[in-house]
């Protein structure tokens, strides 16, 4: 009786172990499993030239646009980095960086000013911040099976492409991780209009009348 239970249990352990070596290997079922949308850490960093006259029109052009990627989209904290070592010009440069990317806009407290090691004390003064980026699969690298299946398990590519046609097209891949914050509701606005309706009246609010060619004045 004892040896046929020692049998038994020595058998369950090792279906057991079978299952789980299996479960380890198992490959997700669906495509969206399969295919996820990701986001990944990135930098989005420009290198401005150093210059004894200050900024130049086109490093000023290519700040502002700088500027703006980072109210849209940036993550942290700006960082202006300057070569490290002893020449004027290079600091300045990098203080100056630091002044237009404030007059673009940019909080103070958002912007910091650090060195890096740079091979050359007139090596460019470096401007960028951190962003995410969302994760775009090579789809054409995918596992294909052409062959014939004996399942309803969707076969391997599945979904790669729809997912990586997404990924190119979202504004801000911050969305993938989480909705933005919601403003709150008008309540005021809303009370005006139940309180109208409980009295019968007109609950829209009164259109502006048109007045004939006042398109074509505006246009002047």
């Amino acid at each position: 009786m004892m040896r046929a239970l020692l049998l038994t249990v020595a058998a369950t352990s090792v279906l057991a172990a079978c299952v789980s070596t299996g479960a380890s290997d198992q490959q997700p079922l669906t495509p969206l499993s399969r295919y996820s949308l990701r986001v990944e850490p990135g930098l989005d960093r420009i290198a401005l030239a150093v210059h004894e006259d200050g900024l130049s029109a086109n490093q000023q052009a290519a700040l502002n646009d700088l500027a703006g990627r980072y109210m849209a989209t940036g993550v942290g904290w700006i960082r202006v980095e300057g070569p490290s070592g002893d020449d004027p010009a290079a600091a300045r440069q990098a203080w100056a960086v630091r002044s237009h990317l404030q007059s673009a806009g940019l909080p103070a407290e958002r912007i910091v000013v650090a060195s890096y090691a740079a091979p050359d004390p007139r090596a460019p003064v470096l401007a960028g911040f951190e962003t995410v980026r969302a994760v775009i699969p090579n789809c054409a690298a995918e596992p294909r099976a052409m062959e014939g299946r004996f399942s309803n398990n969707s076969s391997m590519g599945l979904g790669c492409a729809i997912n990586a046609n997404l990924a190119a097209q979202i504004a801000d891949p911050r969305d993938i991780v989480g909705h933005r914050p919601i403003s709150p509701a008008d309540s005021g606005r809303a009370a005006v209009v139940f309180d109208n309706y409980r009295k019968g009246e007109v609950t829209s609010a009164p259109q502006e009348q048109l007045v004939e060619g006042r398109i074509a004045r505006a246009v002047e």
